[in-house]
């Protein structure tokens, strides 16, 4: 099947190339002249597993193509997605102009029946507005060309983005029950038959349904991580161990494990965008989300939590004091810095006197271009930041080891090194990635979030 993708970024480009993987033949579409530059000389712009080499393979193959020309674009596909970027604008809500512009360029480039994809995390009312442009164009042209417009929200965990899209738990499509509404859903069957062979996976539904379905998931999960994070914090004031909470309650089929690890916070593209987006469009709609203020209002002091330890080890003024930070990603498996909880902890460090030296294993170079931004006109807090080509080389000259993201690199650190190299001897472990009872042998204070802190023994018995 011939497909065209509208959008060229982290959707987008997994989405092509898994489509391309199963024999279509794709073309990637974007207006950025330099992102289709990367791709066409075999690169990507964004780090995730395996896409990479997915991406060549198929280039490799002629499967999947690159391309800032709209009009070859729109002529290529009778299915064009849309995938491209809805920023939270100034009141919260998405910000739409990068999908009507698609819109309006497949209205003035199309000949032929189009299935109008919206793959784009978008609010619900998102597909008449597609709709209306399009058919806003076509009137310009003078045709009354048939069309149809889906939504077919994505459900890609970055990290595992290409396995999610190869092995879907599910495929919610949203069409109309007119005659153009069959025809998108016998194309859309067949173009995602390859991703379900096992098992029927698919799922229709009225447009508005799974529009609303895609921000309901994400806004859950946001709130099943806040939740945790809240009792984590009140685990602490009472003695309780939220480790041990969380196996109490996961055990529950009813609730399950998922999702439900304390933290200093989540971050990313998805959930703190689509919570604000779906707390906006509950109150234009006049059913404000009470729920959904306090899972925003609860993750934004979660990403002070760590500063908070930070102070009460150390006090206020954190001068002369430098800072070993793993982990600058919001997550593993990525390099996105898009509302990172440490931007939030290195801003705090810096304002305080303190100095970071930070090691990532994927997201270094883009920390350093979001750094750069972010203290833009401080210079002499930007120049107290520095960066580590491991992780331990940003222990030396480090009073503390401040962990910020569950790398799998970092679960089993020489503690034996780090007892040496820290003058201090304490680490504040953000993602609680180890039991305080493995530091028992050791000289180090450890704490963690919503658990037991460690005190090392064995400087008062020496």
């Amino acid at each position: 099947m011939k497909v065209t993708i509208v959008g060229s970024g982290y959707v987008g480009l997994v989405t092509g190339a898994c489509l391309a993987e199963v024999g279509n033949q794709v073309v990637c579409l974007d207006v950025d002249a330099a992102k289709i530059d990367v791709l066409n000389h075999g690169g990507i712009p964004i780090y995730e597993p395996g896409l990479l080499e997915m991406v060549a393979r198929n280039r490799a193959a002629g499967r999947i193509s690159f391309t800032t020309d709209i009009e070859k674009a729109v002529a290529h596909g009778e299915v064009q997605f849309i995938a491209v970027g809805t920023p939270p604008d100034e009141d919260g809500s998405a910000d739409l102009k990068y999908v009507t512009a698609a819109a309006r360029n497949i209205g003035k480039h199309m000949t032929g029946f189009k299935v109008i994809v919206d793959k784009s995390t978008v609010p619900v009312g998102t597909a008449d507005k597609v709709r209306a442009a399009v058919e806003d164009e076509l009137g310009k042209r003078g045709l009354a060309q048939a069309f149809t417009v889906v939504s077919n929200p994505e459900f890609l965990k970055e990290g595992a983005a290409v396995e999610d899209f190869m092995r879907p738990d599910r495929i919610v499509i949203g069409c109309t029950s007119d005659a153009d509404g069959e025809r998108a859903r016998r194309t859309m069957r067949s173009l995602y038959s390859p991703f379900q062979r096992n098992h029927d996976r698919m799922m229709f539904m009225d447009v508005r349904s799974a529009e609303l379905t895609k921000y309901a998931a994400n806004a859950m999960l946001a709130t099943r991580i806040s939740f945790m994070n809240e009792l984590a914090n009140l685990a602490e004031v009472l003695g309780a161990d939220i480790e041990l909470v969380r196996q109490g309650i996961g055990s529950d089929p009813r609730i399950g494990y998922h999702f439900l690890y304390a933290g200093c916070g989540y971050g990313g593209s998805c959930f703190p965008k689509d919570v604000q987006a779906l707390q906006r469009s509950g109150t234009e709609a006049g059913r404000p989300s009470r729920i959904l203020e306090a899972v925003e209002a609860a993750n934004e002091a979660q990403k002070n939590v760590l500063v908070d330890k930070l102070v009460t080890r150390f006090g206020e003024d954190l001068s002369g004091r430098r800072f070993a930070v793993w982990g600058l990603a919001f997550k593993p498996n990525t390099d996105d810095m898009r509302d990172a909880p440490s931007r939030v902890l290195i801003r705090q460090i810096l304002e305080r006197g303190g100095a970071v030296t930070a090691h990532d294993p994927v997201a270094m170079e883009e920390a350093k271009r979001v750094m750069a931004l972010d203290f833009e006109g401080e210079p002499t807090l930007l120049e107290r930041i520095a960066y580590a080509a491991t992780p331990e080389a940003a222990l030396e000259g480090a009073c503390a080891l401040v962990i910020v993201t569950e790398w799998k690199a970092f679960r089993s650190p020489d503690f034996d090194a780090m007892q040496s190299q820290l003058s201090d001897k304490v680490i504040f472990d953000g993602r609680n990635l180890y039991d305080p009872e493995r530091l028992a042998p050791y000289d180090l204070d450890y704490i963690p979030i919503g658990r037991p802190v460690h005190r090392s023994t064995i400087a008062s018995s020496t």
